[in-house]
């Protein structure tokens, strides 16, 4: 603990504490950040999971961000997901055709997340992917990784960061649950630690 003199001799007082943050599960979520695909667009996935700690347990208050491009591979220019009316400055949210290919979920109380958007088609010589941030608590810096979907198994073994990360490859594939949806841990630490990405 810090100590500031207040002026008198012998008049040492503690200094507050750091107020314990970060605070990003008030400001951040917002209403409808899980649909990022337009309504009833027939490519829609949903992919959901749990942000897990180094134990393997659950938490309530990570924060997932995850960018994607169209089904065709090209990276939307839409602004934003968030719109306000331009006269009262209310939140109006997505207006559910335009595909922004972003969107931000908070994990509910038992650690889980989801979001529907669309199928992400390949870029460059990449398998179709996902990217994702990861904001949790314990994080000074936040997380970034990827999300593959299963489904051209001659695409994810020709993808150039699948073949660096070798064996843990398996910790970036979504496994597949029937009916267009897949299901993603993030583990951020301990056995079956999810690949992390650093960007320089």
């Amino acid at each position: 603990m810090t100590k500031t003199d207040t002026g008198g001799p012998g008049n040492v007082l503690p200094t507050p504490s750091h107020t314990v943050g970060p605070f990003y599960g008030y400001a951040l979520p917002f209403r409808g950040g899980e649909d990022i695909a337009p309504l009833g667009h027939p490519d829609t996935v949903t992919v959901h999971g749990y942000v897990l700690d180094g134990e393997g347990k659950p938490l309530p208050d990570a924060l997932v961000e995850l960018w994607g491009p169209r089904p065709d591979g090209t990276v939307p220019q839409v602004d934003g997901s968030l719109r306000r009316d331009p006269a009262t400055g209310g939140y109006l949210g997505r207006n559910g055709v335009e595909f922004t290919g972003w969107g931000r979920v908070q994990t509910d109380a038992d650690g889980h997340w989801y979001a529907r958007t669309l199928r992400p088609g390949a870029r460059g010589d990449s398998a179709p992917y996902l990217s994702v941030c990861v904001f949790a608590r314990g994080l000074l810096v936040h997380l970034f990784t990827r999300i593959y979907l299963p489904g051209d198994q001659a695409a994810l073994a020709a993808d150039p960061l699948l073949a660096r990360v070798g064996d843990r490859r398996g910790t970036l594939i979504a496994g597949a649950e029937g009916d267009g949806t897949y299901r993603f841990d993030i583990r951020l630490q301990g056995e079956g630690e999810t690949v992390f990405l650093e960007f320089r």
